[in-house]
């Protein structure tokens, strides 16, 4: 394996997501609530640069503040991996941040996939897709989907995958300055839980809607503004349970005009939604 091993540094997407629509069925008895959702990946994204080498340690750059080396998802999908496999080889990895933490559009998670399929490819460790979303799903519930690479509609708490080809749409991603934890949403007496189940293609017919945006919204004014100000231009709502929340256009000028009108107080970017990750792309022709 060593004499075969790439040292030299490889450049790896870790593109965000949108859920396109969010629906919340039920809360099961271990407090794990049954879900109907659909990913959509964006063209726009983290990179991250990889050099693999020999010392059996992993490395990152650059220090994120505030998060420790061993809760850093980067860092725990390369161990999971290493586990794994009994890999005795090493990495260091550079991180090129442009998503926003905690924007409910799936920053880390992308982030520990990437490292999971990249490292899997450069170590030459061999485990299939399968293998490696087993791993992903112990990290987060949404590294799966960024490990398969694939647009889909998930259903029970999020591990039921059937590949979706959504319209491949333009969005305005816009993030107000506030973080919105998961689990206090998901744990709040308020959240809607009793929306009924449907199949994909009824729900794929319907205007698409998010059932974590009321109560995010309420608890978080600052989303609530930033989803006003939005849908004075064009359909909007809550990605995940947010921060971050979106709009959709046909065309990117549209999409870029409205950014352009963007207020000093909201930040975002524009982004095409595609159906095939660019994560995906890049392990196809390495």
């Amino acid at each position: 394996m060593e004499n075969r091993m790439n040292t030299a540094p490889s450049a790896w997407p870790s593109p965000a997501k949108l859920n396109l629509f969010l629906y919340i069925n039920g809360r099961r008895a271990d407090g794990y609530h049954e879900l109907q959702t659909l990913f959509q990946f964006l063209d726009h994204g983290d990179t991250l640069t990889i050099s693999v080498n020999n010392s059996d340690a992993i490395t990152l750059a650059p220090a994120i503040p505030g998060v420790p080396l061993e809760s850093n998802l980067i860092y725990k999908a390369a161990i999971a991996l290493k586990q794994k496999t009994g890999c005795s080889l090493g990495a260091h990895i550079e991180l090129e941040k442009i998503l926003p933490m905690g924007g409910g559009i799936g920053g880390g998670s992308s982030n520990a996939a990437t490292t999971l399929v990249a490292l899997n490819h450069l170590w030459q460790t061999g485990l299939s897709e399968d293998e490696l979303a087993d791993i992903g799903v112990k990290l987060g519930a949404d590294v799966p989907v960024f490990v398969r690479g694939r647009a889909a509609f998930a259903e029970g708490v999020g591990e039921i995958f059937r590949n979706a080809q959504p319209k491949e749409q333009f969005y305005l991603v816009v993030k107000p300055p506030v973080d919105v934890a998961t689990v206090s949403i998901f744990t709040h007496p308020k959240l809607k839980r009793d929306t009924p189940k449907r199949d994909m293609a009824t729900l794929l017919g319907l205007n698409y809607e998010n059932d974590c945006e009321k109560i995010v919204s309420e608890l978080h004014p600052e989303v609530d503004k930033a989803l006003s100000w939005l849908l004075e231009y064009a359909p909007s709502r809550l990605t995940g349970t947010g921060a971050c929340v979106f709009a959709e256009f046909n065309t990117r000028e549209e999409a870029e005009t409205v950014f352009k009108k963007l207020p000093d107080w909201l930040s975002g970017f524009v982004a095409q939604g595609i159906n095939n990750s660019p994560l995906l792309k890049t392990l196809q022709q390495s």
